[in-house]
């Protein structure tokens, strides 16, 4: 045997070693598998990629927007409500100050009227004093003269001098009475 001719058995045998027209046949399929995906199925599967980015992105730049509205409207929320507790502490403090007005009103009208009642009470009770005064000394004077007529068994009629007598006494009673108050304060 020939030793070439085993050696081409053993190339035809080797399975690691395919034949060259297997290779050339192979590659030819193989680029134009290759050709056919790169024309039709590439382009559709970059177009859906795209698509994908885009919708990613575009979610991204949706969500990015929704988040700064809604950072504006936090923000413009808390500003209106900084801006409404100080309204309601102006107004409460404002309504205090009223208040405290208010009060200082009632107080001194409260005050006046006390002291016009005090005034009016003053005065009616001087007024009762002096009609009292006149009516007891009215009084005592027609007592004292029956007590005097009884006593003397004439009749003091002459009423002048019975009204000066009877002055004179109590107005000698009254000094007296306020000389002693005067000494017990």
């Amino acid at each position: 045997m020939n030793p070439m001719v085993n050696l081409a058995a053993e190339e035809q045998m080797n399975p690691l070693l395919p034949a060259w027209p297997e290779i050339v046949i192979g590659l030819l399929c193989f680029f134009i598998v290759f050709g056919l995906l790169g024309k039709k199925l590439l382009p559709s599967i970059e177009k859906v990629l795209e698509e994908r980015r885009d919708a990613i992105e575009g979610g991204m730049k949706r969500a990015e927007t929704a988040q700064a509205e809604a950072q504006a409207l936090l923000e413009q929320y808390r500003a209106e409500l900084a801006e409404a507790r100080h309204e309601a502490a102006r107004i409460t403090e404002h309504a205090r100050e009223q208040g405290a007005v208010l009060i200082a009103d009632m107080r001194e009208e409260g005050q006046r009227q006390r002291e016009a009642i005090v005034a009016a009470g003053h005065a009616q009770i001087d007024a009762d004093k002096k009609q009292a005064t006149a009516a007891l000394r009215q009084d005592v004077g027609s007592l004292a003269s029956q007590l005097a007529s009884r006593i003397v068994g004439e009749s003091l009629e002459d009423h002048a001098r019975q009204s000066g007598v009877i002055d004179r006494f109590l107005d000698e009673l009254e000094s007296k009475a306020a000389a002693a108050q005067g000494a017990s304060k």
